[in-house]
């Protein structure tokens, strides 16, 4: 059996990094990740999904992913299921990340860097 995603995007925002009660550290990161294909008026629609990131990883990510970088994700998708009132159940679903791999800055940088280069 096999349980695996790799999403490929732009952070919209910085870590948001949580020590929780237990001592274990999270991260949780927004990845915009654009569609392969066109809508129906011919423009490519984005995603925006949120990944957690936990322990080691989410330290090591801290210093590295700032908004706007493009970062390649492998990671699983982890059910949660919840017990409503009136005995009707939700299911939600975890992006958990597994390795994370840094592929560009941001744009602005990207500038940045191409004007210096000049």
């Amino acid at each position: 059996m096999l349980n695996q995603v790799i999403l490929i995007g732009r952070l919209t925002h910085d870590p948001e990094v949580r020590i929780l009660e237990d001592g274990r550290k999270v991260s949780y990161i927004s990845l915009a990740v654009q569609r392969s294909f066109k809508n129906m008026d011919g423009v490519y629609d984005t995603d925006f999904i949120k990944i957690s990131v936990w322990e080691g990883l989410a330290t090591a990510i801290e210093s590295y992913c700032t908004k706007g970088i493009m970062i390649a994700v492998k990671a699983r998708i982890q059910c949660w299921k919840y017990d409503l009132p009136d005995d009707k159940k939700l299911n939600m679903l975890d992006v958990i990340a597994e390795r994370i791999t840094y592929l560009s800055s941001s744009s602005k940088n990207d500038t940045k860097v191409s004007e210096e280069s000049s």
